[in-house]
């Protein structure tokens, strides 16, 4: 039996990168279909597979500018030959759900998002300029939204890695969808006996939706450092931001992330995550997360002991979820034990019985 994997873009190693990570050693003789590949971004252990990028990979500034080539996705995610293949998984936030599965061979996706920016988040990614220039965006994102509603029945099963995102299945595609969280290694990211110090941390791509300047904004605010963990597309904005107490971190060793989980005084998530693997991985660490009260967070957050979740929106929300937390006298040890639920064990489990019961159907 073999295993078609269809994965949106191999450029990095972020959430959707570890989840795919853990789903290769689950499934059959796999081989990892992708738009764009550039070769070591990704972990030796996603390398180790067959990988195969689409023509898109030989365009020119594939590598760096890969988001230019936006109204392209649909059509070669489509092109894709998986008629030699007995079973699809997509991994999918844009268009890897759209593979083309043979006539009778089951396809499963892991959702991390539908689209965000074709529903919801329009704005954050495309903020008003040049009018003519949005206007071909919108235009664009446009037809991306009604090929991803076209192709909302190709997937036999959702499984989706929280709450609020099997609520957007259910809203954008009228599907149901099983919630099964991302794994986290639990093992790895544990607390130490180091001290916690009086930094904030945040970490994940730079880009629009993350809302990393509200971080920024708000440990100006507040008199305390910040680390900001991560590189992308808005670096250059944020650094224009922030001042000397902001100190940009890149390309860290797991270990070295790990010291910073282990010593900040909060893990700070001011942007609506679709799960927020980084916040659950500071968790195990033993940090209290202070987050949006929104998506993921609410999973990741469940009791007061274990963060804060606070309502509004911007640095003035941040900036009220912090001095709530620092009136909390938290138990690292047991922010640590809530996490557990979170371990790669019961991923393993979880997945493995939802292909089971998709191939037995």
């Amino acid at each position: 039996m073999r295993t078609a994997v269809v994965h949106d873009w191999l450029n990095g190693m972020r959430g959707g990168e570890k989840v795919l990570e853990a789903i290769l050693p689950l499934v059959p003789d796999p081989t990892v279909f992708t738009l764009f590949h550039d070769p070591g971004s990704v972990s030796p252990a996603i390398e180790r597979y067959p990988i195969r990028p689409s023509y898109l990979n030989r365009m020119p500034l594939a590598r760096r500018h890969y988001r230019n080539y936006l109204p392209l996705f649909a059509r070669a995610i489509e092109r894709f030959r998986l008629d030699a293949f007995d079973l699809v998984v997509s991994s999918s936030h844009c268009v890897a759900k759209g593979a083309i599965a043979r006539s009778g061979a089951p396809h499963v996706c892991y959702c991390h998002t539908p689209v965000r920016y074709a529903y919801e988040q329009f704005d954050a990614y495309f903020p008003a300029g040049r009018t003519r220039l949005r206007t071909y965006k919108a235009r664009t994102i446009a037809r991306l939204r009604s090929w991803d509603l076209a192709t909302a029945d190709r997937p036999d099963r959702y499984l989706v890695n929280s709450t609020a995102v099997a609520q957007r299945v259910k809203r954008h595609y009228g599907r149901d969808a099983t919630v099964c969280h991302p794994p986290v290694d639990v093992e790895f990211f544990r607390p130490s006996a180091a001290p916690r110090r009086d930094f904030l941390l945040a970490v994940g791509a730079l880009v629009p939706y993350k809302a990393l300047g509200e971080a920024i904004e708000a440990a100006a605010r507040l008199g305390r450092p910040l680390a900001l963990v991560g590189a992308g597309p808005e670096e250059k904005r944020l650094r224009a931001r922030a001042g000397s107490s902001v100190t940009f971190l890149r390309d860290l060793t797991a270990e070295e992330l790990r010291d910073l989980y282990r010593t900040c005084a909060f893990f700070v998530q001011p942007g609506e995550e679709d799960f927020g693997i980084a916040s659950a991985e500071a968790q195990a660490c033993g940090a209290p997360v202070v987050a949006l009260g929104r998506g993921g967070a609410l999973d990741v957050i469940r009791d007061p002991a274990q963060g804060v979740l606070y309502a509004g929106d911007g640095a003035d929300g941040l900036v009220e979820g912090v001095r709530a937390a620092e009136k909390v006298r938290f138990d690292y040890t047991q922010i640590a034990r809530s996490a557990s639920r979170f371990g790669r064990g019961r991923f393993d489990r979880q997945f493995r019985e939802e292909i089971e019961r998709t191939l037995s159907q």
